[in-house]
C-alpha cells in the first residue's frame, strides 16, 4: 500500500546559503536524509518547481514541495504493548510516555518500541510518516507526547514545532543552588569525540531553552523549563554547559558525586534515582482539524515526586537562620 504526498515549505533567512538536502532535512525532519536525498536525485522533490542537485546552494525565498508516494511502514512489526493514552480523536493522541520506553527503533533496539506499540493499537498508523511520531523523548525522559492519526495531522503538526507554536515545558532537578531563572542560547551539534553525546558547538544548530526556578534546596534545585527548539538531548546539554547538570543523568553529569553531610535517606533517593531527572510536564499545541488551542498536563511520576520530598524533608531538617 501507499499514500500521495504533497507537501510545501519556504526557504526561510535561517536556512539561506544552505545546500538543497541539507535544507530539505531542517525542513522536512519527519523523514530521513536518504529519503529526501532520493526524492531531489528522482525530481520528487523540486525547488520553486524545478529539479535540484542535492549539493546547489540555495540564497533563501525559494519554495520546496514534495509530490510523492510514501509506501506503507513494512519495516516494523505491530507490538502488543500498554500505552498511556490520556486523550485521542480522529486526529491526534496525546500520550504520556513512561521511563525506560524507547520512542523509535534504531540501532541496537530494533522492537519494543513506541512505535512498534502504536502500529498494534492504532494500524492506520502504518500510513503516516514514522507511525505519526513528529517530536521524540529520550528513553529515559517521561511525559507528554503528540502523535499524528494523519498525513494532514502530521504536517500540520511538524509545521507547529517549526514555527514554535507547539509549547513543550519539562520540570527538572539539578545538581547545584540556582539563584533565579534565565535562558540558554547556545548551538548544539553531534560531540566532536564521543558520538553517543550532544554538545554546544559554534557550529551547531541553534537552540533556546528557557528556565525559572521552582524551588531551591540545600545542594540541588526544582526547576522549570520551556523549549523554543527541539534538539537531541537539549534541556540535558543545556543544563550542563551552565554547570547544573540534571540529577541521574550519567552521560553529561558524570559520575555521582554526593555532598557532604547528607542524610542517609537522601543518600540513598541519590545513589538509587534510575535516570535522569527530566519529566515533559505540559504540551500545547494548535488542534491540526478544528483550529482549538489544547493544553494537555501530566503529574510528575512516582520517583520524581519521592526525589523531592526527599530533597524537601533535608531541606526543612536544618535550622534557618
Amino acid at each position: 500500500m501507499s499514500e500521495p504526498l504533497n507537501l510545501e515549505r519556504t526557504v526561510t533567512a535561517e536556512f539561506s546559503h544552505q545546500r538543497v538536502d541539507h535544507i530539505a532535512v531542517q525542513l522536512f525532519p519527519e523523514y530521513s536524509r536518504s529519503k529526501l536525498q532520493n526524492w531531489i536525485v528522482s525530481g520528487e522533490l523540486t525547488v520553486d518547481g524545478k529539479i535540484r542537485k542535492c549539493k546547489e546552494k540555495l540564497p533563501g525565498g525559494e519554495v520546496i514541495r514534495i509530490q510523492a508516494t510514501l509506501e506503507v511502514l513494512q519495516d516494523h512489526q505491530p507490538q502488543d504493548m500498554p500505552i498511556d493514552v490520556i486523550y485521542k480523536d480522529d486526529t491526534i493522541i496525546v500520550i504520556n510516555k513512561p521511563m525506560g520506553l524507547v520512542v523509535h527503533p534504531g540501532a541496537g533496539k530494533k522492537d519494543g518500541t513506541l512505535l512498534n506499540a502504536l502500529l498494534f493499537h492504532f494500524p492506520e498508523l502504518s500510513q503516516v510518516p514514522r507511525a505519526g511520531i513528529v517530536h521524540r523523548l529520550d528513553k529515559d525522559t517521561t511525559g507528554l507526547m503528540v502523535v499524528a492519526r494523519t498525513l494532514m495531522a502530521h504536517g500540520h503538526l511538524i509545521e507547529q514545532l517549526q514555527t514554535r507554536e507547539m509549547g513543550r515545558e519539562y520540570e527538572a532537578v539539578v545538581i547545584g543552588q540556582l539563584t533565579g531563572g534565565g535562558m540558554v542560547n547556545e548551538p548544539i551539534a553531534r560531540h566532536s569525540t564521543q558520538r553517543i553525546k550532544m554538545a554546544v558547538q559554534p557550529m551547531g544548530k541553534e537552540a533556546i531553552t528557557h528556565y525559572r526556578l521552582l524551588k531551591k534546596y540545600d545542594h540541588h534545585s526544582h526547576i522549570r523549563l520551556k523549549l523554543e527548539t527541539g534538539r537531541t538531548h537539549q534541556i540535558r546539554v543545556h543544563m550542563a554547559y551552565l554547570h547544573y547538570p540534571l540529577v541521574g543523568d550519567s552521560t553529561y553529569a558524570g559520575r555521582l558525586r554526593l555532598p557532604k553531610g547528607i542524610s542517609e535517606e537522601l543518600q540513598y533517593e541519590l545513589k538509587n534515582f534510575p535516570r535522569q531527572a527530566l519529566h515533559a510536564q505540559q504540551l500545547e499545541l494548535i488542534h491540526p482539524k478544528t483550529g482549538e488551542q489544547m493544553c494537555f498536563n501530566s503529574d510528575l511520576p512516582e520517583d520524581f515526586v519521592d526525589l523531592l520530598s526527599a530533597l524537601e524533608f533535608e531541606f526543612n531538617s536544618h535550622e534557618r537562620f
